[in-house]
């Protein structure tokens, strides 16, 4: 699937992360795919984004559109067909806020989107998250403040090392309703900076799942958050699996 170079503004981008054994992950991704491991454990997570003035490259910024926007993410690598190594994410489920993107996901731009409420509050400290998808399939909530460092249960060692952990995972591989099709997209970010977010309430309806996940599996590792990212979004070659 290709469409235009997508511009626009990162308002708000949240990296919520846990720790699962890679054996468990593996049987929730397509065959291509292994996880991507950190310390002997596959990293997944949700990513919480608040996009604005995002319209085709080139356009005024007046132009643009706003949305709120959830992606349910699995950090993976696998083997391309020269056999060298790719790294991105699997993307299981995509909730938004916006009628655009439920409407254009997967026929003019890559990724289904699901329909979804969201309430969030953010006074540049403290942010209060939540959303609710419209078919009762999935639900995100997270609590936190702006924080110093990781938290001291998390596998990362410090804030750089998760830093380069997640930055090269900018081509995302998202489920399509077909089966056998995945879209692709790659984010380019004009500038890369993460800070800790201090977690003090986290839920996912999709990791809480037991019938994926079964009970202890699941451990919260650390989050992290980005502010005001000029990027771009591109279409890459569709997966088949």
């Amino acid at each position: 699937m290709k469409l235009p170079t997508i511009q626009g503004i990162i308002r708000r981008r949240i990296l919520v992360n846990y720790r699962l054994p890679p054996e468990v992950v593996q049987r929730q991704l397509p065959p291509k795919f292994r996880p991507k491991l950190h310390a002997g454990s596959a990293i997944a997570g949700i990513c919480l984004i608040r996009l604005e003035e995002i319209r085709p490259k080139g356009m005024p910024s007046f132009f643009g559109i706003s949305s709120e926007n959830a992606a349910h993410r699995i950090a993976v690598l696998w083997d391309d067909e020269q056999g060298k190594t790719q790294e991105g994410v699997y993307i299981p489920r995509r909730d938004t806020n916006s009628r655009l993107n439920q409407i254009a996901g997967g026929r003019i731009f890559p990724g289904e989107h699901h329909a979804a409420n969201f309430q969030v509050k953010d006074d540049g400290k403290k942010i209060d998250f939540s959303m609710r998808s419209e078919d009762v399939q999935t639900s995100v909530e997270v609590r936190g403040t702006t924080g110093e460092k990781l938290p001291a249960t998390s596998k990362f060692a410090t804030l750089t090392e998760a830093s380069g952990f997640f930055e090269p995972g900018s081509l995302g591989y998202s489920a399509t309703k077909t089966g056998v099709r995945l879209d692709g997209i790659r984010l380019k970010t004009f500038s890369w900076k993460v800070e800790p977010l201090d977690v003090q309430h986290v839920h996912s309806s999709y990791f809480a799942d037991q019938t994926k996940f079964p009970e202890g599996t699941v451990s919260f590792d650390c989050a992290l958050l980005m502010r005001n990212i000029e990027h771009e979004w591109h279409s890459e070659q569709d997966l088949h699996i």
